[in-house]
């Protein structure tokens, strides 16, 4: 093994806003990608690859936003292996203080033929090429094997001793489509640290889809067998299965050192507060019996494990509910809290204001909120935030006015509905099969935008009766998905508030169609 590999310090690389974004219904603001940017930063993660430049202008411009406002960790942009795309993630990345080209190309046989129709001698040419072009523009350059899952490992060996030499310092070996097995992918890298003769010249890294659940699995896999590097993102957001998860990645790690042998920079603390932004945002929500991040990953409602952890924690829980960033969750603002306590609550949430006139509108939400619940906890004022800010950044083509909806045994459930449509109030009334199901097709004869309801998910954020509902709604028309989100103690108006976001999200048209450009490593 070479010597580069052996090194106890594993990069971690995330990917949060470029596969992450990949997600159907994720599409993500250039400033909603910098608040989460700034929070990987806080939680030290070593490289956050800020998106795909060449993608779209909007891409472009969050890259070079992030590369601008970023300096304690290495800001990369990933590119095909054309010079088109390396050109362009070169002029976004040129504010960084640390930047990053990561270029790719296709190597497995299915891949070389019905994607790319080139030969394989053809793909170790292009590769060399981009890496090539790629080092006359910046220091750092990451090389990927797309689709090495199912790649021969003798033409991996080829292409990759090759990108070594024009320049490539990071070698990413991606099971693109999550078809590895453990033992089988760290088998993988441990034969090429083995057999190619220039390995010790770079970084090798893993980049793993959860298509089998696999993910985390594969990745400490080839963590063992010398890969130095793993590609994550927050929650596992991700195309199709999503990817492996920072979370249960870097706990793995601090937890079973005594297997592993190796460390990370990370700041654990900070996980559950990037977790819960990630999902705010993005409108997915994180499930409950999800490793490390979910709400009852140290919660206990047997009698048995209860009566253990007070007698001595470690005899159910293996990590320290702490140490990743949960705290009691007890009360922590009410309706008595000043402005001043509010607002030092919302920086050590990672919540800043621009304005004076931005913290007084928040505040002011926050004291509506606390007028109705007897408990603020964490979350309400995460979501608090997030469904105001990603308000603000919409061009509010629907705004809700006033709404009643109920039901009665024996009757059929109805809901009235008014909204102002690009300024003009209308009114309306529809029956429903309950009064959500009443509501939104109130909503839809007011919209009239025949988007197809894909998903519709409640989810409590705090506990108690008087808990806000948070509600995601998933709308798709003519291929474009959007997730919208809303939050309210009453779930009615809350699920209202979801299914205008999302109307306005596709009216706003923020999502971008995704190019044929192969964006899937």
């Amino acid at each position: 093994m070479n010597n580069t590999q052996v090194g106890s310090q594993v990069v971690i690389f995330d990917t949060t806003l470029r596969d992450g974004e990949q997600s159907p219904g994720a599409a993500m603001t250039r400033d909603e990608k910098l608040r989460i940017a700034r929070t990987l930063e806080k939680l030290r993660v070593d490289v956050i690859e800020a998106g795909f430049a060449m993608a779209s202008p909007g891409d472009f411009e969050a890259v070079k936003a992030i590369a601008t406002n970023i300096t304690e960790s290495t800001v990369c942009s990933l590119s095909r292996a054309l010079e088109k795309d390396i050109d362009r993630a070169a002029e976004a990345l040129k504010p960084a203080r640390r930047g990053r080209i990561h270029t790719f190309i296709a190597t497995s046989p299915i891949h070389m033929q019905h994607k790319l129709c080139m030969t394989p001698d053809d793909v170790i040419k292009q590769a060399v090429f981009a890496v090539k072009r790629a080092r006359n523009l910046i220091d750092d350059v990451e090389f990927s094997c797309e689709d090495a899952g199912r790649s021969e490992i003798d033409f991996l060996c080829r292409i990759i001793e090759a990108a070594i030499d024009a320049g490539a310092r990071t070698i990413n070996i991606p099971d693109t489509v999550g078809y590895a097995l453990p033992h089988q992918f760290g088998e993988t890298i441990k034969t090429l640290l083995g057999r190619i003769p220039n390995a010790d010249k770079a970084i090798f890294s893993v980049h793993c889809h959860n298509d089998l659940g696999l993910a985390v699995a594969n990745s400490l896999s080839a963590v063992v067998n010398g890969a130095r590097q793993v590609e994550c993102t927050i929650n596992g957001l991700g195309e199709r299965a999503g990817n492996a998860s920072l979370e249960e990645i870097v706990m793995a790690i601090k937890t079973r050192s005594d297997c592993l042998g190796v460390t990370t920079g990370i700041n654990t603390s900070q996980i559950v507060p990037a977790s819960r932004l990630v999902s705010s945002i993005t409108g997915f929500p994180v499930q409950p019996n999800k490793a490390i991040v979910g709400a009852n990953a140290f919660a206990h409602e047997s009698g048995i494990h209860q009566d253990g952890v007070l007698k001595h924690r470690e005899t159910y829980e293996i990590m320290s509910a702490e140490d990743v960033g949960w705290n009691t969750n007890r009360l922590v603002l009410g309706k008595l809290s000043g402005r001043n306590a509010f607002k030092t609550r919302m920086e050590e949430l990672g919540i800043s204001f621009s304005s004076q006139d931005d913290l007084n509108d928040a505040f002011q939400r926050f004291k509506v909120l606390a007028d109705k619940k007897s408990e603020i906890y964490d979350d309400d004022l995460q979501a608090l935030v997030s469904d105001a800010r990603s308000s603000s950044e919409l061009v509010e083509t629907y705004k809700l006015i006033d709404l009643s909806a109920g039901s009665r045994i024996g009757q059929t459930p109805e809901a009235t509905v008014t909204l102002a449509i690009n300024g003009e109030q209308r009114t309306v009334s529809s029956p429903g099969d309950g009064p959500v199901d009443a509501l939104f097709k109130a909503i839809e004869k007011l919209a009239n935008s025949r988007a197809r309801l894909a998903l519709y998910n409640v989810s409590a954020i705090t506990t108690g009766t008087d808990s806000q509902g948070k509600v995601s709604v998933r709308l798709e028309k003519s291929g474009k998905i959007v997730n919208g989100s809303g939050a309210d103690t009453d779930i009615v108006i809350a699920s209202a508030k979801a299914y205008i976001h999302a109307l306005n999200l596709l009216e706003t048209d923020i999502t971008k169609a995704n190019p044929q450009t192969g964006r899937t490593v």
